[in-house]
């Protein structure tokens, strides 16, 4: 189920309670008890962020939370955990906590595959739908939570004050990753 708040404000509390009733080993074969190795644990929180092909804003309103949800899904899937969502007419942003067996570029690959495919599907846009082949990855520490959670949810007023293209040249830079200016 996807992690949602009514305040813009959001505790590490509520988002315990949320991640707790997430347990890794639900698809693991056997008893983990009579296992002799330890077990995973791990604590994997990740932001995406990827756009629409061309930055076209494609992603109305009216479809939105559909599409967020959709997505949602497919992250549950495959056994992450979404944590936060919000799609922007042109790009999307995704808190998740990711299973330690999956892979973020398989997880990602998924995403965009099932959603563009179920937007055509079903008609949710005019001409064909699809993401751009590249993204962006965030790692944040568990504190860090409640400010990205509060940053994904406040994206429209963000977005009011600062493009995509700036947020996602300055995310990089925050993280210090070199990028070339043409493949943003």
């Amino acid at each position: 189920m996807l992690f949602s708040i009514e305040s813009p404000q959001c505790s590490l509390q509520t988002i315990d309670r949320h991640l707790t009733s997430w347990d890794i080993f639900d698809n693991f074969k056997g008893n983990l008890k009579s296992q002799k190795m330890s077990g995973t644990y791990s604590q994997l929180y990740v932001q995406i962020v990827f756009s629409v092909k061309f930055r076209k804003p494609l992603i109305s309103e009216a479809i939105r939370n559909r599409v967020e949800r959709y997505i949602c899904a497919i992250i549950s899937n495959q056994n992450c955990k979404p944590v936060q969502i919000y799609c922007n007419p042109d790009h999307c942003h995704i808190l998740i906590g990711l299973c330690p067996s999956k892979s973020l570029s398989s997880l990602v690959q998924e995403i965009k595959y099932n959603s563009s495919k179920w937007i055509n599907a079903n008609n949710l846009v005019e001409g064909k739908f699809s993401w751009q082949s590249g993204y962006g990855a965030f790692t944040y520490s568990r504190n860090d939570l409640p400010k990205v959670v509060t940053y994904i949810q406040n994206q429209p007023a963000h977005h009011k004050k600062i493009s995509f293209i700036e947020e996602y040249k300055s995310m990089l830079r925050d993280f210090v990753i070199s990028f070339e200016e043409e493949y943003i």
